[in-house]
């Protein structure tokens, strides 16, 4: 065997020992490393009717936290709160300032102040003696249940509840109590929309004045390609700040509901 072959037949040998040794290597750390826990969803069968009571309350549960956002808006003050906040911005024209997000946050504040009377009721009458074991939870839904409706009642027409009434052909209440609650939440929500709007026209009167006399001006001097919003757009912004508009609109709202 010449040396050229040798040569070759130990670099062979080598390298094979150098992978043998890579190998044994990588896995030696792959027994060592931890193992990753596999995640499974499935559907199993039941062994008996508390199990299945059990998915029932947890499918029910995160129902009603995914429908919570729409319960704020429907039946608190929310909705004519950033209703009329948002009539504020359109009726100044200042497109998206505040923004959106000062906006909702302002209305959610003004709720969680409009509503405390009543969530501290909740609070008291409902939530406490249900903790302290003194009433079971569906008497403490209940409880909550009818605080609610109590606020909604006093901030609903007449005229609102008749007509969820008439289209439900339900029988006519006779008090508070006997209006259901899938009626009454409908016709809170129409008469705080009716509200809303009612003061979102008073707050449109004077910036629409001034839109017209600022129109009036530029045609009589000629102006006609000048955009009078552009023009009148700081008059209502000084006319805003000088009445100090941000509060006279929340004691408005404020004032609403009492």
């Amino acid at each position: 065997m010449s040396a050229r072959s040798r040569k070759s037949v130990l670099k062979f040998i080598l390298t094979a020992v150098l992978i043998y040794l890579l190998l044994g290597a990588t896995s030696a750390n792959a027994q060592m490393m931890p193992a990753i826990p596999r995640i499974t969803i499935g559907v199993d069968a039941a062994d008996g009717p508390e199990e299945v009571a059990l998915s029932l309350q947890i499918l029910i549960l995160l129902t009603v936290l995914s429908l919570a956002p729409a319960i704020l808006v429907t039946m608190t003050s929310f909705t004519r709160s950033v209703v009329v906040l948002s009539f504020v911005r359109n009726a100044i024209a200042t497109n998206q300032m505040p923004p959106n997000q000062i906006l909702i946050g302002l209305a959610l504040l003004l709720t969680v102040f409009i509503m405390a009377p009543t969530w501290q009721a909740i609070n008291t009458d409902a939530l406490q003696p249900y903790m302290q074991g003194e009433i079971t939870q569906a008497e403490a839904l209940d409880e909550s249940l009818a605080l609610m409706r109590e606020f909604m009642y006093k901030n609903t027409r007449e005229k609102d509840l008749e007509l969820f009434v008439t289209m439900a052909r339900a029988p006519r209440p006779q008090t508070p109590g006997d209006v259901p609650t899938h009626i009454i939440i409908p016709a809170f929500v129409i008469s705080e929309l009716k509200t809303a709007f009612q003061l979102g026209f008073v707050i449109f009167i004077p910036f629409i004045v001034i839109d017209m006399i600022v129109a009036s001006i530029l045609m009589s001097m000629g102006m006609l390609m000048l955009p009078p919003v552009m023009i009148s757009l700081p008059f209502k912004i000084l006319l805003f700040v000088m009445v100090d508009g941000w509060h006279l609109v929340v004691q408005s709202l404020l004032l609403s509901y009492r």
